[in-house]
């Protein structure tokens, strides 16, 4: 990967979470000055993660049959960009209902096409573990770059500059696509059955029944956490703050995540990182001091940034050649889709029938359920190797 392709890619990873932070945060503030009450919000948001458990599988069964990924991230990434600019002529609940789903369907197929994408050129150059995590926190700092310069716009103008900010956003990152490039996918006849014949083995039905529980268990942290710390009595300022510092650390171990994975099997880190999670909610939970929720937030390291990672190189053994996009599409639906949208609505329904800290007592221990689901997989030949997709 040549250095102007990895600045494409880096570039693509930016813009891509700069409109996440921008959504997660603001979408709701912007619904509000729109008039919607808090159910009709709580809808439009919950697209998000409802597109996520059938869009990106779709995408990538159609990345797979075209080999093609880079073809459709351009598509859909314009594609995205045009149905954005509709947010300035949609005035009905309604229609942005329509705009929602539609919109996010298209985005769901960037992120995993752009992981095998990425994953792809990367095997090609047996430089995944040194590069991966570098390329990747990218992303973090367009997430955090994004939070900090939208409140702090929106803060000094109005949130009615929003739609201006997320047209920007990603008419930047359609033109970013045209720049991306991966070595060639070799076009595979695809043979019917042979996705099935992958998830009959149980080493991979354990592997994502252990993602959906560890996304279940961060439903609560991205929808109730900053509640949390405001019912504690942390102000806006400071709630950013605790953030901020989470995705921070999250840069650091994808900065230095070639020693991690080129000394450790993935699966020996993935459950270091339930370990970590299991932790994490606990003091979340239980010692809400100010000091033990900031080292809580450091462990993000663990609990995303290391999770994610050996969860993209660990499907390499699994999903390569013609399966490579199904398989990062399928752990995206497995994982964000059905894990995320049943660990929101479970969040939201402990929230409101036990104390606050009982959702975060309920991610430990759907953490310690993803341990004990990769603990199933079976020891890997110490001479096995990862086979590089096609």
């Amino acid at each position: 990967m040549t250095p102007s392709v990895r600045w494409a890619f880096g570039s693509f990873f930016f813009l891509y979470f700069a409109y996440v932070g921008l959504v997660s945060p603001y979408a709701s503030l912007f619904f509000v000055d729109q008039g919607f009450n808090v159910i009709q919000i709580s809808v439009l948001m919950s697209m998000l993660q409802i597109t996520r458990i059938i869009g990106p599988f779709s995408w990538g069964w159609l990345s797979d049959y075209l080999s093609n990924r880079i073809g459709i991230i351009r598509f859909c990434a314009c594609l995205a960009s045009v149905t954005f600019l509709a947010i300035f002529y949609l005035h009905s609940y309604i229609a942005f209902f329509v705009w929602m789903f539609v919109l996010h369907t298209i985005l769901s197929s960037l992120m995993p096409l752009g992981e095998s994408a990425t994953v792809h050129a990367l095997y090609k150059d047996n430089s995944f573990d040194k590069r991966y995590g570098r390329l990747r926190l990218w992303g973090s700092l367009g997430f955090i770059a994004m939070v900090l310069f939208a409140g702090e716009l929106f803060q000094r103008k109005s949130i009615e500059l929003y739609p201006i900010v997320g047209s920007v956003v990603l008419l930047l990152l359609a033109m970013v696509t045209f720049r991306l490039h991966e070595p060639k996918v070799q076009r595979h006849k695809m043979v019917k059955g042979e996705l099935l014949s992958v998830l009959l083995n149980p080493d991979v039905r354990w592997f994502l029944v252990s993602g959906f529980f560890m996304i279940f268990a961060h439903a609560a942290l991205y929808v109730f956490y900053s509640l949390y710390l405001t019912k504690l009595g942390y102000n806006k300022f400071q709630i950013g703050l605790f953030w901020a510092l989470g995705v921070s650390a999250e840069v650091i171990f994808f900065y230095f995540q070639s020693k991690v994975l080129s000394r450790l099997q993935p699966e020996i880190v993935l459950q270091a990182s339930f370990g970590v999670g299991v932790l994490r909610f606990i003091l979340i939970a239980f010692f809400p001091l100010t000091w033990v929720l900031i080292i809580a937030q450091v462990m993000h390291a663990g609990t995303f940034a290391a999770h994610h990672s050996a969860a993209t190189k660990l499907l390499q053994r699994w999903f390569t050649g013609p399966l490579q996009a199904r398989g990062q599409a399928l752990m995206a639906t497995v994982s964000y889709g059905l894990g995320g949208t049943l660990g929101g609505l479970c969040s939201g329904w402990i929230w409101d029938l036990a104390q606050p800290r009982d959702v975060f007592v309920m991610s430990a221990f759907a953490c310690g359920l993803a341990g004990m689901a990769i603990q199933k997989l079976r020891p890997q030949d110490p001479v096995h190797k990862p086979i590089a997709s096609h």
